[in-house]
């Protein structure tokens, strides 16, 4: 009588790795894979069409109002320049909310200290996220475009004028791909901050020449935006991929 074998397949089991990020003391889980797989399948899955845009912000005021870190700020928008050919950062976009909330949060729960801390933030625009990082007791270098520098400027002298505030603040221009000034990268920033930083596909290259630039060992970066479109989600495999 022949013998009957019992084949049993093996089931692969994936195995979630976890482990702290650079400064950001909170545990986040290791893609074992490429990131690219995982950005293209949030793409395949259609879930930026899941949420509503711009639900945070109001594009067509003068001001965002906003509470943050114990104070009640109000940027300064220019809404009349939004459809200006090559105007990039008249206005506010959720992902600026949403990385200046984060911020807040992971300071108050203790997952991220920025007090002292060198930060640099790119596309700065109308400059929430700085402000925010500023009132964390961050030493902050907010960047942009010179056309955009006097805006943000204007946010700055009207939302950081608290006597008991330990952080600071100061404007630089930044043109992505050119050479940045000393102050930028002597020393090294602890800290680069950047949200919706892509709006064309040729900033894609210059970016990242940018943030190689600014990055040290020690340097964690932080980058909110929106897989709105190919053009995001071309950043964003260009990032996971070199």
């Amino acid at each position: 009588m022949a013998e009957e074998v019992a084949i049993v397949e093996e089931e692969e089991v994936e195995v979630e790795v976890v482990e702290r990020m650079g400064s950001y003391g909170q545990k986040v889980r290791v893609l074992v894979g490429e990131a690219s797989e995982e950005i293209m399948m949030l793409w395949g899955l259609q879930q930026p069409t899941l949420c509503a845009p711009n639900a945070f912000v109001c594009q067509s005021s003068l001001s965002l109002h906003l509470d943050a870190c114990g104070h009640s700020l109000s940027i300064l928008q220019s809404p009349s320049s939004l459809n200006m050919p090559g105007v990039t950062g008249a206005v506010m976009w959720d992902s600026g909310v949403v990385l200046g909330k984060f911020l807040e949060h992971a300071v108050d729960t203790g997952m991220l200290l920025l007090k002292g801390k060198k930060v640099v933030e790119l596309g700065s625009g109308c400059g929430l996220v700085g402000c925010i990082a500023a009132l964390l007791d961050a030493q902050v270098i907010l960047t942009d475009l010179p056309d955009r520098l006097r805006l943000l400027k204007k946010n700055l002298e009207s939302n950081l004028n608290h006597g008991d505030m330990r952080g600071s603040a100061k404007v630089s221009e930044l043109t992505w791909g050119d050479e940045p000034d000393l102050q930028l990268i002597q020393p090294l920033p602890d800290f680069v901050l950047g949200s919706d930083v892509i709006y064309s596909e040729g900033a894609v290259v210059d970016l990242l020449s940018t943030l190689r630039q600014l990055s040290g060992s020690k340097t964690t970066i932080f980058l909110a935006g929106e897989l709105r479109n190919g053009k995001t989600l071309t950043f964003d495999l260009s990032l996971h991929n070199r």
